[in-house]
């Protein structure tokens, strides 16, 4: 997996009441009703519900002028071991539990899944606070393999395994394409199951299992084992999650071509060089970046 290094872009625009909520001088609903009582202006202009604001862009609220500056913001990305029963959804219409249940709260943003896992394949799911690496890796452009260990019932002649690795045509609902396994490995087995290690570039509905039935042949057990450079830790229960460590999370950035640090904006007050916003006596407290980021090896744990 590789990619050219990117250089980093201007930092863009995010809207005006995450910053100021990230900044500590609200909550995002709280300041959403300032800005509609015409509460904060932008450039000197009364700003709007939805309105995002930029580099540079001078905010002034009870009082007080603030600019916008641009930090590396502070993400944080989980290991998760998904069990089988679990969706890759924040809500299921019919009341399954979903993979998000067992997560920590995040200060501010939220978790992205990268790649799903429909709910009978157990094993690796990254979920990050930082949507810039997830669309990156799961975009086709970045050429981010995945690996799953598969149960077969049976076992595959050497024609069946040559024609995976050659590619076979799949039908998606939008037409057809080809598929294929980069690199498929014998992992044991006997009697009516055995294993295999294989390696995919894409991650389309039922991809895995849909090429095994191509060949007549069915899945028992799936189990993604690694997504890219990150790796399923052995010692990491089902059910469970592993925070990665900035190092972690860095390589896995650099791996896609972006920068090593996103960028993500922040406030600081007019006047009082340096000072960034914090909380005030009478305010509530907004949510503030996350200062702790997340192995795929290792780290802090949680779950069950």
């Amino acid at each position: 997996m590789s990619g050219t290094r990117r250089d980093a872009a201007a930092t863009p625009g995010e809207r005006l009441q995450k910053v100021m909520a990230a900044a500590g001088l609200g909550s995002r609903r709280a300041l959403e009703k300032h800005i509609a009582a015409g509460e904060v202006t932008v450039a000197g202009k009364v700003a709007g519900l939805g309105q995002n604001v930029t580099e540079g862009a001078v905010i002034a609220f009870a009082d007080r002028r603030y600019q916008v500056v641009g930090e590396a913001a502070q993400h944080r990305t989980l290991i998760y071991n998904k069990p089988e029963g679990e969706v890759t959804s924040r809500s299921d219409p019919e009341g399954r539990r979903t993979v998000f249940d067992r997560l920590p709260p995040v200060k501010d943003g939220r978790w992205v899944a990268i790649g799903r896992l429909d709910i009978n394949t157990t094993g690796l799911l990254i979920l990050t606070t930082d949507g810039e690496l997830a669309n990156a890796m799961m975009h086709p452009s970045s050429n981010v393999d995945r690996e799953y260990a598969c149960r077969i019932r049976g076992q595959a002649s050497a024609d069946q395994l040559e024609q995976l690795r050659q590619g076979v045509e799949l039908e998606d609902g939008q037409g057809r394409f080809r598929a294929a396994f980069s690199d498929i490995q014998e992992a044991g087995g006997s009697g009516e199951n055995h294993w295999y290690h294989v390696t995919i570039m894409e991650g389309r509905n039922r991809e895995v299992r849909r090429l095994w039935e191509s060949q007549g042949l069915a899945v028992s057990r799936l189990k993604r084992v690694r997504y890219g450079g990150a790796f399923l830790p052995r010692r990491l229960r089902m059910g469970q999650w592993s925070e990665i460590s900035p190092r972690e999370h860095t390589v896995l950035r650099e791996d896609v071509g972006l920068p090593a640090a996103a960028q993500g904006l922040a406030l600081r007050e007019l006047g009082q060089p340096g000072k960034r916003p914090g909380k005030r006596p009478g305010r509530p407290q907004g949510k503030q970046a996350a200062k702790r980021r997340p192995p795929p090896r290792g780290g802090k744990r949680g779950g069950r």
